[in-house]
């Protein structure tokens, strides 16, 4: 047998294809041969769903002929014995950079002048992270180390992507067996490739997630309509994104919420993206789960973290600490789902982690055989190369792992890896020391001692008067022990030795440094229950709760819509009835049914309003929470961005201000460019989907800015190149853009009124994002909430409007408001507004408390916004400050944070007073909802306690059992000799208007 083995080994390398079909000469003579193998009597998982024992497999020149259990080997057949072996189809990796060229993220440094257009040469997209062009298979070189690190994972066949830019072109499926890059390709445009990461583009635009996604919207439109209309505009680029379009479609998505975007984005252009993920899937199941997309997932599950220092231990985040736990549990829940999936090493850092963490994952409830899946199988069909690579049936490639035992099993090791036919030694079986052994160590009296563990990490224990844990390694024979006497003896016996037959012997030293011989005599194998006892204590996995969303404040079931009767409170109706005293609200089916007194309705929660108050939810007309980014500052005009495609659920900012009483914000862009992206109007359902946030059936609107942030006048010498320059130059580009949109509609009109017959002959215009909303603002189907500040500017935007034929809706900020009051309700235009900043740069240094209360007392809608995600919890004092400084009556002060907003954002049918039919959006507070001691005890959301002070109290509790639990478990993984990592305070994401956020980078402040 030993002959035969050392045959196959020789033969193992160039048996996976006939010299004789080569293209390639070679120098000397020709070696050929039929590389006929057959692997015999080894236990056979042709699939992850059919096992054959004691079975035959059968590989000619690469490829699979035939496997069973009743296969003739034919005649000059290289035998290979793997009886007690296992044999599994060789896993693939459809998300990898095997054999691909490092992307450099080339940085232009800080304050450098700004890159307005792409650098690359030729008929190219006009923008550098478009680069659908590239195809990996060009770029590819077989790497063996690389191959070598992969085969010990049980790889055999890989997607090679080249991880650049927001369209990279197409990927290859290559296998990692050592040879020629030509031989090697088993798919040379197997899938496209897509993400939201411009790559090493250094070229401005897009710096923001919304601004990547605007531009593979545009980037789908322009490729359709050049391939619509052949001639019009020769585009390498475009016509290379229509090519890759062919082949399946995958998405790198760096978060939960980023597989939510992709698939939006996918659902619009009727393509079903493949979307590699992070691991944190399982915190948005159902959600995840509605996309239909099969995902790519990764097992980089985050280390414990170091917290013995309990001010460390402060700095790691309930989120993390969960997440630390749960991520294992992530493939489990994904199976349970229902959700097909493949698993990829792509993020681990040591790829020597990927078997042993999809072990993990088997131990925290994925089935062996949906691992199996995962693994062989589900890629393969997803890049629909089934006929070549994913199980072992004839005709396919001869990709395979020969194993010790059980795949999933801790101690099974992968011996063997064939890809096309070629044998790769990964290690050999190591010698199996476990069992219980009479220890005798000079003439002391014997001691039992037990090796448990697997062999290739063995346990040891010393078992005399108390049982003692110590550590054993072995070296081929070679032994070396070290323990200490009993429990409380801290003096460590050495001993070293070798193995005789099954017994152990040597010499050793004692604490007091004299020399002794020893001998383990072996006297029992390690016993079945000994088995069952360690696999059990395997299968102990402890998972906490999981929470909605998934952090801080999350719960474990969000609440429910129920009937609720508030009784006998002071209620600021916001209609013509005013305050009333003593008096009951109804909230029934998310809407105030009935705002009267001696109310009553059966099964309803009735509340006792007594002595306090109950107002409307407090709308905030201009807010920045939850979201990723806020500006896309690179463009002078960016309307093709939308908030909406960047909203954060999982924003504790959600919760902290439902907590003071805000039930409906304006998410609006930043103020870094004349025209800014589309706003996002959400009501604050914490625990909600981005998508459940929006308000439904609303308006949509539109950031525009006036002032120095538009014009960058601070931003740096060296930001001189982004026009406008200066105030004039602002007015000219709403010019500009508004005459480029009326042609812009035109031209659809003009084409529009052409006869079929004559569409057929007639390119159609380019579908412009940026124009189209645009088109919505001067057709009043959008509008515009403006930053402004000085009164020059304000009058100008208002001629600019009438000029061009559309309206301003709201001036925000407008601390100058009282200046053009009159003008503004000639106009038609609401103000909303800060209460009292000022002094925080020279365009606001003439604002005064009293602006909001002129307005309004000169027949201005006027709002108090806070801009500012810590002012808006406590807007309700901020409407207070025109009680003080302006003389507004209480009533109408809060009509500034709760019906005025409702009417700027045309909402006013459905929110922002108390009356029956309207969302049952209420505040139950403390007392007077002006006065600096007020706070909400609940905070109604469609007739939903979002928000309880009760409820609140008891959750801090809980959190901080929790964190307790979580803090402890990592202590004992710590000590148990798991990876840790240092605790890192992760940097609050509050922004404001002037934030500018590069989606790859830190964000600054441009003030």
């Amino acid at each position: 047998m030993k002959k035969i083995l050392t045959i196959a080994a020789c033969l193992a390398f160039g048996a996976g294809s006939a010299m004789a079909q080569e293209t390639f000469p070679r120098n000397g003579v020709y070696d050929e041969r039929p590389g006929l193998v057959a692997l015999t009597n080894a236990t056979i998982h042709t699939d992850y769903k059919t096992t054959l024992n004691n079975a035959t497999l059968l590989i000619r020149n690469g490829k699979v002929e035939a496997v069973g259990t009743n296969v003739k080997v034919p005649a000059g057949a290289v035998v290979v014995d793997a009886k007690g072996k296992h044999i599994y189809p060789a896993f693939v990796d459809m998300f990898s950079t095997y054999g691909l060229p490092e992307v450099k993220r080339e940085s232009r440094g800080w304050g450098a002048a700004p890159q307005m257009e792409s650098k690359k040469e030729g008929a190219y997209n006009w923008n550098q992270a478009i680069r659908p062009e590239t195809n990996a298979v060009e770029l590819f070189k077989a790497n063996s180390k690389q191959a070598d690190e992969l085969r010990k994972q049980g790889f055999g066949t890989v997607l090679a992507i080249h991880r650049d830019g927001i369209a990279r072109g197409t990927a290859a499926l290559v296998t990692l067996a050592d040879k020629r890059e030509n031989e090697v390709i088993v798919l040379d445009k197997a899938a496209g490739a897509l993400s939201f990461d411009k790559g090493s583009s250094t070229q401005d635009y897009p710096a923001s997630l919304m601004g990547s996604i605007a531009l593979l919207r545009q980037t789908y439109l322009d490729a359709q309509w050049n391939n619509q209309n052949p001639g019009r505009e020769q585009n390498i680029s475009l016509k290379a994104f229509t090519d890759a379009n062919r082949f399946p479609q995958i998405f790198e998505a760096n978060s939960k919420l980023d597989v939510l975007r992709a698939d939006k984005v996918g659902d619009e252009f009727r393509t079903q993206y493949i979307i590699k993920t992070n691991g944190d899937e399982y915190q948005m199941l159902n959600e995840i789960k509605a996309t239909n997309a099969p995902l790519i997932v990764s097992v980089n599950y985050p280390d414990a973290y170091n917290v013995e220092d309990p001010y460390d231990a402060r700095r790691v985040s309930l989120d993390a600490m969960k997440h630390w736990e749960m991520a294992p549990a992530n493939a489990a829940m994904l199976q349970k789902a229902g959700i097909t999936f493949a698993f990829t090493a792509s993020d681990l850092k040591d790829k020597k982690d990927f078997l042993p963490n999809v072990r993990k994952a088997v131990k925290y409830g994925l089935p062996e055989e949906e691992a199996l899946k995962a693994l062989t199988v589900t890629p393969a069909k997803l890049l629909k190369a089934e006929n070549v690579v994913g199980s072992l049936d004839a005709g396919k490639l001869a990709n395979f792992i020969v194993t010790s035992g059980n795949l999933f099993a801790d101690d099974n090791l992968i011996l063997e890896n064939w890809v096309q036919g070629d044998r790769y030694k990964i290690t050999e079986v190591p010698s199996d020391y476990r069992g219980v052994y009479t220890l005798k160590i000079g003439n002391n009296t014997s001691k039992k001692l037990k090796i448990a563990g697997t062999p290739d990490k063995p346990e040891l224990s010393v078992i005399g008067a108390d049982t003692v844990k110590g550590k054993i390694s072995f070296n081929g024979n070679l032994v070396t022990l070290s323990f200490t006497d009993s429990k409380k003896s801290n003096e460590t016996i050495r001993l070293s030795g070798w193995l005789a037959d099954k017994n152990l012997q040597g010499e050793g030293q004692l604490p007091d440094a004299s020399t002794v011989k020893w001998s383990a005599t072996f006297s029992e194998a390690m016993t079945q229950q000994d088995k069952k006892d360690a696999a059990k204590k395997a299968e102990e996995v402890e998972l906490g709760k999981m929470i909605y969303p998934f952090r801080a404040y999350g719960q474990t079931e969000l609440p429910k819509q129920e009937t609720v009767l508030i009784k006998n409170a002071t209620v600021w109706t916001n209609e013509k009835e005013g305050k009333l005293e003593n008096t009951d609200v109804l909230i029934k089916n998310g809407k105030i049914a009935k705002v009267g007194k001696n109310l009553s309705e059966s099964g309803a929660k009735v509340i006792d309003g007594t002595g306090k108050h109950v107002t409307p939810g407090i709308i905030d007309e201009h807010s920045h929470i939850a979201l990723n980014g806020v500006n896309e500052g690179t463009q002078a005009v960016t309307a093709e961005v939308r908030m909406a495609d960047v909203v954060n659920s999982d924003d504790v900012n959600i919760y902290r201000q439902l907590a003071g009483g805000v039930t409906t914000s304006q998410l609006l862009h930043g103020s870094a460019n004349p025209v800014g992206g589309q706003s996002a109007i959400i009501k604050l359902r914490w625990g909600k989907s981005p998508q459940d946030l929006m308000v439904e059936g609303a308006d949509g609107f539109i950031k525009f800015a006036l002032g120095e942030n538009v014009k960058q006048s601070n931003w740096g010498n060296t930001q001189t190149i982004r026009f406008p320059q200066s105030r004039m130059g602002v007015e000219q580009v709403y010019v500009d853009a508004f005459t480029r949109a009326k042609e812009y509609e035109q031209a659809w009109k003009n084409y529009n009124k052409l006869s079929k017959k004559q569409q057929a002959k007639t390119a159609a215009p380019r579908r412009d994002l940026e124009l189209e909303t645009l088109v919505e603002i001067l057709n009043g189907k959008r509008h515009i909430t403006c930053h402004s500040y000085v009164q020059s500017e304000i009058n100008m935007m208002m001629k600019v409007a009438d000029e061009m034929g559309f309206k301003i809706n709201t001036f925000t900020h407008i601390l100058e408001g009282y200046k053009v009051a009159d003008k503004m309700k000639e106009h038609g235009v609401g103000g909303s507004t800060f209460s009292d900043w000022w002094a925080y740069k020279m365009e606001v240094k003439d604002a005064i408390p009293q602006n909001a209360g002129i307005m309004h007392n000169l027949g201005v809608v006027t709002a108090i916004n806070s801009d500012d995600a810590e002012m808006a919890r406590r807007l309700n004092q901020e409407a207070a400050k025109s009680v003080k400084y302006a003389g507004v009556s209480e009533e109408d002060a809060l009509k500034m944070v709760t019906l005025n907003p409702a009417k700027l954002l045309h909402l006013d049918d459905r929110m922002g007073s108390l009356k029956a039919g309207k969302d049952a959006d209420v505040v139950l507070w403390n007392e007077h909802p002006l006065s600096i001691y007020a706070r909400p005890e609940k905070t109604f959301v469609d007739g939903i306690a979002y928000f309880d002070v009760e409820r609140d109290a008891k959750m801090q509790q809980e959190m901080e059992q929790e964190r307790m639990r979580l803090i402890q478990k990592m202590l004992n993984a710590k000590a148990g000799g798991a990876r840790t990592q240092n605790p890192t305070i992760k940097k609050a994401s509050v922004l404001h208007c002037e934030d500018v956020h590069h989606h790859e980078e830190e964000s600054y402040l441009a003030y």
